[in-house]
C-alpha cells in the first residue's frame, strides 16, 4: 500500500496525535541501551523521526511511501536536521545495518494483514538489531477495533482540508476498514479537490504477538497500554510492546 495523495494531508489528519508521548515512551524504555542507533520503521512524514534526531539519537527512517519520505526530508531540512531515509517495505528489509533499537509506532504494524506478514517483520527486525537491542511498537487493541472504530464516523472541517472518516468491520478477523473522503483546497485554482482513500488495519491478541516475538528470538520485557507503564485493561485502546533480542 502506498499513500499517494494521502501523504499530503496526512499531517493534517494526524495533527492531534501525541508524537511527544511516543518519544517519551521510547526514551523511558531505552535508558539501558548502550548505543544511540535507532531504526524508525513506517516513519511516515517523519514526525517522530525528527524528534528522535533532535533528542540526540542517530536515527534512520524507513517507509513504504516515497511521498511520505519526501515530506520527511522537507521537514528535517526545515528543522536543520539530517538523517538517512529509505523506501522499503518492513516485510522486506534489507541492507540497513544493525541498530540498538527499532521502532514501529503509531499502529503502523496494524497495516500488515496476515499473520505471516507480522511474523516475517519480527524476524527481519531481529536481524537488524544488535545483541540485546530493543524492539518497541504499538498496536490497536481489540477493544478499539470493535468498540471505537467499527461503525464509527469521524469528521473535521477546515479552510484547507476537510474530511469524512467512516469505519467498517473488515473481512478478516479483528480488522477494520477506514473509508476516508478528503476535500483539499487547491490554492492555484482556489477550488476544493475531492479524493478518497481506503485503508485496512488488523490486530491480534497480545498473547499472539508475544508468541510470535518469542519465535523470532525475542524476550518480552513489557506489555503496557495507552502510553503508560501500566498493564492493559479491558478498555485500553493502544497496546505497547517492548522486547529484547536474545
Amino acid at each position: 500500500m502506498t499513500y499517494q495523495r494521502f501523504a499530503y494531508v496526512y499531517d493534517f489528519l494526524m495533527q492531534d496525535v501525541p508524537y511527544e508521548e511516543w518519544l517519551h515512551f521510547f526514551e523511558r524504555h531505552t535508558k539501558s541501551v548502550t548505543g544511540k542507533k535507532v531504526l524508525d520503521l513506517a516513519c511516515g512524514t517523519g514526525e517522530l523521526t525528527w524528534r528522535l534526531a533532535a533528542a540526540g539519537w542517530n536515527v534512520t527512517g524507513v517507509d513504504l511511501s516515497e511521498d511520505m519520505l519526501m515530506m520527511a526530508r522537507e521537514k528535517a531540512a526545515e528543522k536543520g536536521l539530517s538523517f538517512p531515509l529509505y523506501q522499503q517495505d518492513m516485510r522486506e528489509l534489507d541492507g540497513l545495518g544493525t541498530y540498538n533499537a527499532v521502532t514501529i509506532f503509531c499502529d503502523s504494524l496494524n497495516y500488515l494483514k496476515s499473520e505471516e506478514d507480522v511474523k516475517q517483520t519480527f524476524r527481519l527486525v531481529h536481524t537488524h538489531l544488535e545483541a540485546g537491542g530493543l524492539f518497541l511498537f504499538d498496536v490497536h487493541s481489540l477493544y478499539k477495533i470493535h468498540h471505537i472504530f467499527t461503525d464509527g464516523t469521524f469528521t473535521s472541517t477546515d479552510d484547507e482540508v476537510s474530511y469524512i472518516w467512516n469505519c467498517f468491520e473488515g473481512d478478516m478477523p479483528n480488522s477494520v476498514e477506514h473509508e476516508l473522503t478528503f476535500f483539499a483546497l487547491d490554492e492555484s485554482s482556489e477550488q476544493y479537490e475531492r479524493f478518497d482513500e481506503l485503508h485496512t488495519q488488523r490486530t491480534f491478541e497480545p498473547e499472539q504477538y508475544t508468541s510470535w516475538l518469542e519465535q523470532a528470538g525475542f524476550e518480552m520485557l513489557h506489555i503496557t497500554a495507552d502510553f503508560t507503564d501500566h498493564s492493559p485493561k479491558k478498555e485500553s485502546e493502544r497496546i505497547f510492546f517492548v522486547a529484547q533480542k536474545k
